[in-house]
Formats: C-alpha cells, sequence, structure tokens
C-alpha cells in the first residue's frame, strides 16, 4: 500500500512539473508573439516643404542619423503645396503602419484657423518635437530704440505708424507681430512679403522700421552692425545671440516661433510609435546631427511626444486667438 501511494505521488510531482514547463513554454511563446518585429522594409519620411530648403534639411540631417537606430533607409519624400497642406494630408492618409512619418511644421496650427484644412495636429499620432526657432523683433542699426521697452513706448505714442516686415499673410512671423501687439498693448503697420528676405532686405533699406523673423535669419546683417536685435520670443536666450533678452525676462510672457517635429498617422501601434521615437531621439542626440544644427544655426528644442502634444495645445489656442486678431480666421 506505501509503495502505491509512493508512486502515485511521484507520478503527480512528474504532471505538476511537466505541467509547470509547458505553462513556462507557452508563455515564453506569448510574450515573443507580443514583440514587434518592426521595421522589416525602409520608411518614408514625407516633408511638406520643397528640397533646399529649412526643414528638408532638418529632416534629411535627421533622417540619416536614425537609420543606424532602426536598421532601415529612410527615404525623405518631399510632397508640396498649400502652404504645407498638400504634403501634411499624404501623411494623414498614409497606412498607420509606422512605415511613414511625416515632418509637421507650425503650419499644421495656422491653416485650420484659416478653414484652409479639414483636419488639425489632432488628426496625427506624435512622436517629437526636434527644433523651434523663436521670433526675434529686430530694428535697423539708427533705429530711435534701443531695448524692447523703448520701442514699445515709441509705439504706443505713435500708435499704427509703426511699420513691421513679415513673410507673407498669415505666416509665422506675421503672426509673430500679432503677438507683439496682442502682449504688449501696442498698434502696429503689418507689411507682407514674399518672405522673410526681402523684409530684411526693405529693413536694411529703412523701407520698414522693423521685422518679426527668427534670429538665424537677420544673424548676417546683425553681425555686420546693419541691424539691432532689441528681443527674442524664445524661454531662455539665444545662445547665438547672448546679450538679447527674451519677452520674458522684460515681463510679457509670450514664447513663441517656428518649429518642426514628426509624427504618424492615427492608430499607429503603440510599440511602433515607441520604436521609432526612440530611434529618432537617439539619432537627435548623436554628435553628428548636434553638429549639424549648430552649424545651419537651428534651435533645438527636443519634446516627447508628451510634451509635444501640451505644447501644441496651448500653441494652436495662442495662435487662433492672434489670427483672429489679424483678420485672418474663417467665421
Amino acid at each position: 500500500m506505501k509503495k502505491l501511494v509512493a508512486i502515485l505521488l511521484i507520478g503527480l510531482l512528474v504532471f505538476t512539473v511537466a505541467g509547470c514547463g509547458k505553462s513556462d513554454t507557452q508563455q515564453g511563446q506569448q510574450e515573443e508573439e507580443k514583440k514587434v518585429d518592426f521595421p522589416t522594409k525602409g520608411i518614408t519620411m514625407i516633408v511638406p516643404w520643397a528640397a533646399g530648403g529649412g526643414t528638408d534639411a532638418v529632416a534629411r540631417g535627421l533622417a540619416q542619423n536614425a537609420e543606424e537606430f532602426l536598421g532601415q533607409n529612410i527615404t525623405v519624400n518631399n510632397i508640396t503645396g498649400g502652404g504645407g497642406a498638400v504634403g501634411f494630408g499624404s501623411g494623414l492618409s498614409a497606412e498607420p503602419d509606422g512605415y511613414t512619418v511625416t515632418m509637421i511644421t507650425f503650419e499644421l496650427i495656422s491653416l485650420p484657423p484659416q478653414g484652409l484644412v479639414p483636419f488639425t495636429y489632432e488628426d496625427y499620432d506624435l512622436l517629437c518635437r526636434i527644433n523651434m526657432d523663436p521670433a526675434a523683433l529686430t530694428v535697423h542699426k539708427d533705429a530711435p530704440f534701443d531695448t524692447l521697452e523703448e520701442f514699445i513706448a515709441y509705439a504706443k505714442e505713435n500708435p499704427g505708424k509703426v511699420s513691421v516686415g513679415n513673410s507673407g499673410p498669415g505666416s509665422v512671423w506675421h503672426i509673430a507681430a500679432g503677438l507683439i501687439e496682442q502682449s504688449t498693448g501696442i498698434e502696429l503697420n503689418h507689411v507682407p512679403y514674399d518672405g522673410a528676405a526681402p523684409a530684411i532686405t526693405a529693413l536694411v533699406g529703412k523701407h520698414i522700421d522693423a521685422v518679426s523673423v527668427s534670429p538665424a535669419e537677420v544673424r548676417g546683417q546683425v553681425e555686420a552692425g546693419q541691424l539691432k536685435m532689441l528681443a527674442v520670443m524664445s524661454p531662455e536666450r539665444v545662445e547665438t545671440f547672448p546679450d538679447v533678452p527674451t519677452f520674458k525676462e522684460l515681463g510679457y510672457d509670450v514664447e513663441f516661433g517656428t518649429w518642426r517635429g514628426l509624427a504618424v498617422p492615427k492608430g499607429t501601434p503603440e510599440e511602433v510609435r515607441a520604436i521609432l521615437a526612440d530611434a529618432f531621439k537617439k539619432a537627435y542626440d548623436t554628435e553628428a546631427f548636434q553638429t549639424f544644427a549648430k552649424n545651419s544655426g537651428l534651435g533645438l528644442a527636443y519634446q516627447d511626444a508628451e510634451e509635444f502634444k501640451a505644447y501644441l495645445d496651448q500653441a494652436s489656442k495662442d495662435v487662433a486667438e492672434v489670427m483672429k486678431g489679424l483678420g485672418l480666421t474663417k467665421e
């Protein structure tokens, strides 16, 4: 009897161990199945602007460094038109499988208030923000003001007479000038040009009183002594102009500029987004990309998806409000 009980106990033990082993194996297989095999082919990065431009340069520099971490080629595809709308739309309509990434730019929050596109940044799954180039208030070297405070005082004494050039109606730098009005309580005369470059040329020639473009775009003229920069709309002072104060330092709670980031179609699997975000962050951190950005005068300002979303939530509201004040929104 004792022998029979012992045999039964041994059999039960063997069965239990075997069962546990099978369970572990199944669990291991299930965990293996959960792992995403991505990417297994090349990735396309849509750039809504022409080859050779600033956004294109950022995209190609980042893509080149990200290939090492993804193990696949990244092809940059320039899809232009509609002030960025065509490229944004192409990115949204792509399969949500991670193989199409779009470099989104400021215009994604300025086109919707004008009723020019049927989508917003919220129709994307965000990956990260790569850079931000702040607006800067720049005047001629002979202007009767040397500080932002003096500029504001002069504008208040001469409402609507101070002319500020921008890069076109509804452009990022037009909105920047509108934000200066809104935050300081002054009234400016907005003068549109076909891009920042001709606006800067007009300022050098004293045809206008100021421009509200990025520091990088006026860097040459400021360093040559033709122009002087009064303040920048960045959270911190710009590295290339450490002596120029920020609007926030001077008591004006305003942070604004053009930005570039990466996004994928809504519904892209979370695991795939994580792989892409990790690879692009590693590419961003490489010495090669950091050097490229510095040499290009690019204002790097990384944000992860959550931070980027919070930034765009606020920026989109600010932009819509300023555009309404400028008469640029569709009622």
